[in-house]
């Protein structure tokens, strides 16, 4: 595609991302895949905008009042926020912005690519925020942060879009089921827990691959490892 178009929010810098389909295929022989990693076949419908980086402390506590994160600093992603904290901050959050679906999400975050990590076969502390002592695809152990890393501060993916992988855990919409779901970008109605995507800085490589699909309560906020990444349905 070319260059992704950016616009502007209360809540940062949007890309507009053009419909597609991909698929999902780590099921066929992917390292480590996990049970839920069903190959099929998902039809983005419709071009829609998702942020360049995940949501700040600063943008957080411009909306909320109030910022939960363990690790202070307003470049950094807001992280301790739960499904049910993310919708009260798109409620109240100016722009029609929402959670990502979760086939949106995977969509982006591959930018085209079928390798486990948008960025290849494998990643490095250098290109992501993950626990450099349990690297993937036989790369060589790195840098452990133990912490989370500024939005925007690692490299992008091909469509421009900056830790995709590791740094905190993402929120989308849906509710966690069985793959394919609906086969489209619609957000799955299950009840129940939520779908997550991404890894987070204390995460091993493996579990931050685009494949890879965690779930939690609506109200859970585990530890300091969950934030979002804000998307954006164009206007009729």
């Amino acid at each position: 595609m070319d260059s992704p178009r950016r616009s502007r929010s209360g809540a940062g810098s949007l890309v507009l991302l053009p419909s597609g389909a991909f698929t999902i295929d780590s099921a066929a022989g992917e390292a480590e895949c996990g049970d839920d990693e069903v190959a099929h076949r998902r039809v983005i419908r419709q071009p829609f905008h998702l942020g360049v980086t995940e949501v700040t402390q600063a943008q957080w506590r411009r909306v909320m009042g109030n910022n939960p994160s363990q690790f202070p600093g307003d470049d950094l992603p807001v992280e301790h926020v739960s499904w049910n904290d993310c919708q009260q901050f798109v409620q109240k959050a100016v722009g029609g912005l929402r959670l990502p679906s979760e086939a949106e999400w995977e969509y982006a975050c591959r930018a085209g690519t079928t390798t486990p990590f948008a960025l290849g076969a494998t990643i490095t502390p250098a290109q992501a925020n993950f626990d450099g002592n349990a690297p993937y695809g036989g790369a060589s152990k790195g840098q452990n942060r133990a912490a989370t890393v500024a939005a925007g501060s690692l490299p992008a993916n091909a469509w421009g879009l900056h830790e995709m992988h590791g740094n905190v855990w993402e929120h989308c919409q849906d509710g966690y089921e069985a793959y394919p779901g609906t086969g489209t970008d619609a957000s799955s109605r299950a009840a129940g827990a939520r779908v997550l995507r991404g890894g987070g800085w204390n995460d091993s490589a493996s579990i931050c691959r685009a494949a890879y699909r965690n779930r939690y309560e609506l109200g859970s906020r585990d530890d300091a490892g969950m934030g979002l990444r804000l998307a954006r349905t164009l206007p009729e």
